[in-house]
């Protein structure tokens, strides 16, 4: 059923989530952001060490959505891994930074990119 507040998007239930054949989804945390992937999504994360084609591994798992569409979270989450590989590495869009003072002729312009990396998930590991 359609969202109220999203028109065109699709609200996620426990029925909806089966019906677009969603499996295994896990929550991970890398560069202080969280990102919630399944097997084969490829996400931009923070830059990570490691050239293209090298195996990256996530850790530190926050929640865990398992085939049978449970919840798993909290403390049997330590051994729950997520695997991946290194795609590439690139830069984000130009953001430009324009600080700005009145009555004081103080104008200053800087850009800045973001370095990140590509990852594509293979397995998350429970």
């Amino acid at each position: 059923m359609p969202d109220r507040r999203n028109p065109g998007r699709i609200e996620l239930t426990r029925e909806t989530f089966w019906e677009f054949g969603f499996h295994m989804q896990a929550v991970i945390e890398t560069g202080g952001k969280q990102y919630r992937v399944a097997p084969g999504d490829t996400i931009e994360v923070e830059k990570l060490p490691g050239e293209a084609g090298a195996g990256v591994e996530f850790g530190r798992v926050v929640a865990l959505f398992g085939d049978a569409g449970e919840l798993v979270a909290g403390e049997a989450l330590k051994q729950a891994k997520v695997t991946g590989t290194i795609a590439g590495h690139g830069r984000g869009e130009k953001v430009i930074v324009f600080k700005f003072k009145r009555k004081k002729q103080y104008k200053r312009t800087i850009g800045h990119r973001q370095d990140y990396t590509q990852v594509t998930v293979n397995e998350i590991l429970a």
